[in-house]
């Protein structure tokens, strides 16, 4: 008899191939199906980052299919084209409480508000950002719709409809060295109420730091 014995006492097929090596494109795939997840809720930040660096390092395509075996998609395997994952989020709410993204919460691709006099925040200071780009339809009635930017963080309001309502933005200061990191572009209509788009405030400590020194106060 051929074959070899394994250490579980069963004996190998010769003709079995070895165990495959995964390449640069097994493991963009990965990447992407976890951040997509991520993004729809089935995966904490904390658990995206360690399965992130889990799929970049991985060297074997056994390593990969482990990360999404638990995930909708199922293991990703050669020659796969990606898989299918749900990566829009929807939300519908009327005349009930604020909606609040802030924090460490995972940034999907895709947005859907529908909402009806009930303020919303969405916070990207601490955001994990999964793609480049987050595209926000909004179908929003009354209340303020708030984003809060950070470095590399851009809003495009040009393919938003405002009826009765306004666009506050308030653009920080800009380093041309900084990258951008998210693309946010709001598209649909906004009724009464106002749209705000403006960086995080400042703690006080930030603000005494930043608060000029008075004429007297060298004498």
């Amino acid at each position: 008899m051929s074959g070899k014995i394994s250490p579980t006492g069963k004996r190998s097929d010769p003709s079995s191939a070895p165990e495959l090596r995964a390449s640069h494109a097994d493991r963009d795939r990965v990447v992407d199906v976890l951040r997509i997840a991520a993004g729809d809720g089935r995966l904490t930040a904390d658990e995206l980052d360690e399965r992130l660096e889990a799929a970049l390092s991985a060297r074997t395509l056994s390593e990969l299919t482990t990360l999404t075996g638990d995930l909708p998609a199922g293991p990703v395997t050669v020659g796969a084209t990606g898989a299918e994952v749900k990566d829009t989020i929807r939300i519908e709410q009327a005349h009930s409480g604020a909606v609040e993204r802030v924090g460490r919460w995972v940034v999907p691709r895709r947005l859907e508000l529908a909402l009806t006099f009930c303020a919303v925040t969405l916070d990207f200071t601490e955001a994990v950002i999964t793609h480049d780009t987050l595209r926000i339809d909004l179908a929003m009635t009354g209340k303020t719709l708030t984003l809060v930017t950070k470095p590399g963080v851009v809003v495009d309001t040009d393919g938003l409809r405002m009826v009765h309502s306004r666009v506050k933005y308030r653009q920080p200061p800009t380093d041309s060295r900084t990258p951008v990191a998210l693309r946010v572009e709001l598209v649909g209509h906004k009724a009464h109420g106002r749209v705000v788009v403006r960086p995080s405030r400042r703690t006080f400590g930030q603000w005494l730091l930043r608060r000029p020194t008075s004429p007297s106060a060298g004498r």
